[in-house]
């Protein structure tokens, strides 16, 4: 089975739990999925970090479901060098740092927000990864210019119309077989200049599922 066909049933099952009660497709199988299990002290530390983090900074943070998928793709890639655009409070940052961890990578990741940014370094902190996560403060679209090494896997969870210019960026620098994970590419958020280039590009093959978009850079 093809890579990307792959990708596609574990985001439409791993995604399923936020679809509405009553939708014709997934509520069995939200009912099937259950809380991860921390195999050692440090992931049941790092996991109650997390659900702290949910419970008390809940801004512009992913659902546990998408956190966890992070992790997954990550952890399944061997990831060695993960770029996110938009820290937030450090949530998702520190579901890829969980694989991170296991793979011995690192994550580069941008706030343009003062206050987000003080939060996501307090967060990171705690949960021991602020050797293996940097955090860049201000503009993305500017700060991004000055990454040079290959890059794994690209989160975009920030400004949507600026998906277009953080994907013209550092498309180059994706290595063939990586992956762009996008947030919030639903009918009302997804941009269709980004949406245009990542379904025309004869090199990259990109599905969605539930208002993520996984596009893969064709080997």
């Amino acid at each position: 089975m093809a890579l990307v066909s792959i990708l596609g049933i574990l985001l439409s099952d791993a995604l399923a739990q936020r679809r509405p009660r009553g939708a014709s497709r997934g509520q069995g199988d939200s009912q099937l999925e259950k809380p991860p299990v921390p195999r050692d002290d440090n992931e049941k530390k790092i996991l109650n970090i997390l659900d702290d983090i949910l419970a008390r900074q809940r801004y512009r943070n992913v659902p546990p479901q998408d956190g966890r998928l992070l992790r997954l793709l990550a952890g399944s890639m061997n990831a060695k060098n993960v770029v996110e655009i938009g820290t937030s409070t450090g949530y998702s940052g520190i579901w890829l740092g969980m694989a991170l961890q296991k793979t011995g990578g690192k994550l580069t990741t941008f706030e343009i927000d003062a206050q987000r940014a003080a939060t996501a370094r307090a967060n990171f902190k705690r949960a021991g990864m602020a050797d293996i996560i940097t955090l860049v403060e201000g503009d993305a679209h500017e700060k991004v210019t000055n990454l040079k090494d290959p890059i794994d896997i690209l989160f975009l969870d920030a400004d949507k119309q600026g998906y277009i210019d953080y994907l013209n960026k550092l498309l180059p620098l994706i290595r063939p077989g990586g992956l762009v994970i996008a947030h919030n590419i639903t009918p009302g958020m997804a941009d269709p200049a980004y949406m245009k280039a990542i379904t025309t590009n004869p090199d990259l093959e990109t599905i969605v599922r539930t208002g993520v978009g996984l596009t893969i850079k064709k080997r």
